[in-house]
């Protein structure tokens, strides 16, 4: 199991626009796609109030990259980006990590919490 953390930093005043379209049509279009998210944030406390993270588990890097060509190369989706930037970008950068779950993380266990042996 892997799993792809991005961090969008999003421009002054955009971070609604960026959410609606994340509620209203990515998540959707993910669900076609066969993306799997794990969740979405903002920071609540610490770090900086522009940024939009998610996460999302893929069974191996394969699938991800034919889920994204699928995300990429669908018209009905590309349309709904575009549309999305007509009063301007809704992200400025992004940052992109894919992480592999450690033998000790309750990820890397089919969510089984993991228990030190001296507990």
């Amino acid at each position: 199991m892997l799993y792809e953390l991005r961090i969008y930093t999003v421009p002054v005043g955009r971070m609604a626009a960026l959410q609606a379209r994340f509620r209203d049509h990515t998540c959707r279009y993910f669900a076609n796609h066969g993306f799997r998210p794990v969740g979405f944030w903002t920071n609540a406390i610490g770090g900086a109030n522009d940024e939009l993270w998610y996460l999302l588990e893929w069974d191996d890097l394969a699938s991800r990259e034919r889920a994204w060509a699928r995300l990429l190369s669908d018209v009905d989706w590309l349309a709904v980006r575009e549309a999305s930037t007509v009063e301007g970008p809704l992200v400025l950068r992004s940052v992109n990590r894919i992480m592999r779950p450690t033998e000790f993380s309750p990820l890397g266990m089919g969510g089984v919490p993991f228990v030190s042996p001296g507990a």
